[in-house]
């Protein structure tokens, strides 16, 4: 009974860990790497309860060790997939945000490299502004008094503190473009910043939009706000 519970943990554990890199790595597709996902929770959930049954019926099997790691395990398979499926629930269903919902800033030097991504590279549409501003209402044009080589400069400093891939700063158009690899499943989400000059003001503008999947669980937005924080920090010294 001891090596059956410690399997089965061991299981669920693999069946929510290695999807990301399965999937980042291009061995399996996404819609697999979800299906181990939900697995986990069934498979982590039968591991406690196997667990349960032999510390009830058949405790001399049983060791402190093993069952430490068998819950922590089945814990794991079962708590990293409905935290994801809460996230998703508390943020809307869409995956481009920006902060100038009239006129998004336009992905020039990234379009290409978006050409065969599930998600185009228009504006997702009024359907998901909407959404937008009654999720993140604090998302909105930013303006600095800096000039525009220095907000340029310091835009470029802070994808490049943050680790993304710079693959565009077009000084004449006040545009930077770059993408954001993430960790675990390596998703490309693709961010452009417009910097306007305005005489007595620069308005800055900033958008983030993942290549495929409908939610992006309040990635882009989160990636908006690190980096206005970043830039900020770089104005600053």
């Amino acid at each position: 009974m001891k090596i059956l519970v410690s399997l089965v943990s061991l299981i669920a554990f693999l069946l929510v860990v290695l999807p990301g890199p399965l999937y980042k790595f291009g061995m399996v597709d996404l819609g697999l790497a979800f299906t181990g996902f939900r697995y986990g929770v069934y498979v982590g959930g039968a591991a406690l309860v196997l667990l349960l049954v032999q510390l009830i019926f058949m405790r001399k099997t049983a060791s402190f060790g093993s069952a430490i790691v068998a819950v922590v395990f089945s814990v794991v398979a079962i708590a990293m997939p409905l935290n994801m499926m809460n996230k998703a629930k508390s943020v809307p269903p869409i995956h481009d945000i920006s902060t100038d919902l009239v006129n998004p800033p336009k992905f020039v030097a990234i379009a290409p490299l978006r050409a065969d991504a599930p998600n185009p590279v228009e504006y997702a549409g009024e359907e998901t502004a909407v959404q937008q501003r009654k999720a993140y209402p604090e998302l909105t044009t930013l303006n600095f008094a800096q000039s525009q080589s220095d907000l340029i400069a310091a835009t470029e400093q802070a994808i490049k503190n943050l680790g993304w891939e710079l693959v565009s700063a077009n000084k004449s158009l006040g545009l930077i473009e770059a993408t954001d690899t993430t960790t675990w499943f390596g998703f490309k989400d693709d961010v452009v910043v417009r910097i306007v000059d305005e005489g007595t003001e620069r308005f800055v503008d900033i958008r983030s939009k993942s290549r495929v999947g409908r939610s992006d669980l309040g990635k882009n937005a989160e990636r908006i706000n690190t980096l206005i924080d970043e830039i900020n920090a770089e104005l600053t010294k």
